[in-house]
């Protein structure tokens, strides 16, 4: 009896274990499930800044295994942000996350022409350790903003913070109160957000914790302080352009926490500018329609180039042929004669001529008569051991008419006399 009634409990006790164990799982997946297939809904405002911060907490508990109450999970999570049915976000809507580690966060100024059309965000986030993914989709509502846009908007470029740091509502909430001190309008707004990368700027080095900056645009319905007018002073705006920090007076309100480069501001007066919108008249998209097509005829008429041909070839040939006319008659036709210029040349020259040729020719003449006597550098030399005179290296086939034209040798005083080549083949002195 003993052993039937603990069997008994014991078996209880097991069915309650399970029991409970089978409603925690039933929990577990209905809180999942109503997880993934829940939609968020934003309702932000047109011309205003919008930003939705993806905490890394809300979808630990949806990936497996899951974590018990009280349980630390740091897995490195990243998002995939897009607007659904397409693969990418809307224009006016950014994303951000520096690490796997750190939240998500989207942001933006809506416009106008999305007001009253909701935008449904596809957002994906991927667990990098398991690979697991977790969706949920964000309608984003967009309301008319009242008394939009505002008219007065100024734009500051911080230096010392980077586009996350300042969508933090607390930082963001400091400089706008920093804005109302100096500014003191009625309603102030923050409009816009921008990196300085999306404006062209550099990737900051990683040394003194450089920041890449920010810029940040408000709006307010009262028009601009004399504080913030103190940029456009001629001293100012040389002063910026010499790279030199212009004076503000209101710049102690903000250098506490926030550097801000004054030579960057930019002040827009909406109630300045005309509007030269033009309202576009949307049609249904299909052309008018411009009749029936007709294509080309396929007997088409042939073209005649012989005439481009003969132009083409009789032109540059009766231009040459007139050119080489001329050329001609100058050549030939213009040519003045021996007699024409000897008439024109002073007698002197002609006698000075004359005798050049006439000694050219002697020259020429004296130059065939093998009979000379030999030049002074074929002279014999003595040799230096036997003392011998050695004959001249010229061999029996000498080319005569390499010697010098004119006989100066001969009858020289005290000069030695050239020998006389003999029959023998022998020199005498």
């Amino acid at each position: 009896m003993q052993r039937r009634a603990a069997g008994s409990c014991w078996s209880q006790a097991q069915s309650r274990r399970s029991g409970a164990a089978l409603t925690t799982l039933l929990l577990t997946v209905y809180t999942i499930l109503s997880k993934v297939h829940s939609d968020r809904n934003v309702y932000p405002s047109a011309g205003v800044l919008f930003v939705h911060v993806l905490e890394r907490e809300y979808f630990k508990g949806e990936f497996p295994p899951y974590p018990k109450p009280g349980e630390i999970n740091n897995d490195p999570i990243t998002f995939n942000t897009n607007l659904m049915g397409y693969p990418d976000r809307p224009g006016w809507l950014r994303y951000i996350q520096r690490t796997p580690y750190s939240d998500g966060v989207l942001y933006g100024s809506p416009t106008v022409e999305n007001v009253g059309r909701p935008t449904i965000i596809e957002i994906t986030a991927y667990n990098r350790r398991t690979f697991e993914t977790a969706r949920h989709n964000l309608v984003i509502n967009i309301m008319s903003a009242e008394d939009f846009p505002l008219p007065y908007q100024a734009e500051f470029f911080i230096k010392n913070m980077n586009v996350e740091e300042m969508l933090a509502s607390e930082v963001l909430g400091d400089f706008l109160g920093a804005v109302k001190n100096v500014w003191q309008p009625e309603r102030l707004n923050a409009i816009n957000i921008t990196s300085a990368l999306d404006r062209g700027g550099r990737v900051p080095l990683p040394i003194n914790d450089m920041k890449e900056g920010v810029y940040v645009m408000v709006g307010a319905d009262v028009t601009f302080s004399s504080c913030l007018r103190e940029v456009e002073n001629p001293q100012n705006q040389l002063r910026c352009s010499q790279e030199m920090e212009p004076v503000i007076t209101c710049d102690k309100k903000f250098r506490t926490q926030f550097h801000i480069d004054w030579c960057k501001i930019s002040l827009v007066d909406k109630t300045q500018h005309v509007s030269t919108y033009k309202e576009v008249i949307r049609g249904e998209g299909i052309l008018p329609d411009g009749g029936e097509y007709k294509p080309p005829s396929e007997n088409l008429k042939s073209r005649d180039y012989f005439s481009d041909f003969l132009i083409t070839l009789a032109v540059p040939s009766a231009i040459a042929l007139v050119l080489f006319l001329i050329l001609a008659y100058i050549m030939c036709c213009r040519r003045e004669g021996v007699e024409k210029r000897n008439m024109q040349t002073p007698d002197i020259q002609l006698v000075h001529h004359s005798a050049i040729q006439k000694s050219t020719k002697e020259l020429r003449e004296m130059s065939k008569n093998r009979e000379i006597a030999w030049p002074l550098s074929t002279l014999p030399v003595f040799h230096p051991v036997t003392g011998e005179i050695v004959p001249p290296v010229h061999p029996d086939s000498y080319d005569n008419t390499s010697m010098p034209l004119m006989q100066t040798q001969q009858n020289l005083p005290h000069q030695t006399r050239i020998p006389q080549q003999q029959t023998e083949g022998k020199w005498y002195p």
